[in-house]
């Protein structure tokens, strides 16, 4: 028997298991720029890190006074998206090993993201993180995006384990609220380090302030098998 029976891992994908965020921010001011929104830069993309590609269009069209449809917009932005995530999408070497890890115990996990279904298969496709990750849940596929819990109790239904028996590991604040919310313990990766300090980090029982530079699977898996439940 391993220290982590009984537990079940949940992570977000986007600035967690794989440095998307790149390509999100190149997608989106493509799409933007197709629609005359010429000066839109990373701090901007920063602000909507964390949360669905469906919320982050519906505040798109409110902050720019844009006339196009959300679906219209949403299609061009994830068409956009997968073009580039196809040609590099690079996994964290740290959390690829504490996958392993946790695969090594024969931890059930999950991917619970913000992100279309099509994208979140595609990224796990290409860097054969879909080998060890199955069970995905998109945030198409629930009521209400993070930091709602819905993506986080769906998965853990999924799983067919009781919430309370989970974990997840995440990088911004909606996703860390939204592990509070479904009762879960949270590891935080902030990837917006500048954020590491907002109250919202405080909540999870592990936190890397140091964002991925700081994060090691093996400290990783030894809070995680020695945290109470």
């Amino acid at each position: 028997m391993s220290d982590l029976d009984g537990i079940s891992v949940i992570f977000d994908l986007d600035g967690t298991l794989v440095d998307s965020e790149p390509n999100y921010y190149e997608a989106g001011r493509q799409t933007l720029a197709g629609q005359g929104v010429t000066d839109f830069t990373w701090a901007d993309h920063e602000r909507y890190v964390g949360i669905s590609t469906q919320e982050t269009i519906a505040l798109w069209k409110e902050r720019y006074g844009l006339d196009v449809s959300a679906e219209e917009l949403l299609a061009d932005k994830n068409r956009r998206y997968l073009e580039l995530a196809r040609a590099s999408t690079p996994v964290y070497p740290e959390m690829r090993a504490f996958v392993e890890l946790l695969a090594g115990d024969g931890v059930p996990m999950a991917v619970a993201s913000g992100s279309s279904r099509s994208a979140v298969e595609t990224i796990l496709a290409g860097t054969g993180l879909d080998a060890r990750l199955r069970v995905v849940v998109s945030a198409e596929e629930v009521a209400h995006g993070k930091p709602a819990p819905d993506v986080f109790l769906e998965a853990a239904r999924r799983l067919g384990v009781a919430p309370g028996r989970c974990v997840v590991v995440e990088d911004a604040v909606p996703g860390v609220v939204a592990a509070g919310a479904a009762g879960m313990r949270c590891v935080a990766v902030p990837y917006v380090v500048a954020q590491a300090e907002d109250s919202a980090f405080a909540a999870a029982g592990l936190v890397f302030r140091g964002g991925q530079g700081e994060f090691t699977a093996r400290q990783a898996y030894d809070w995680l098998a020695g945290s109470p439940a």
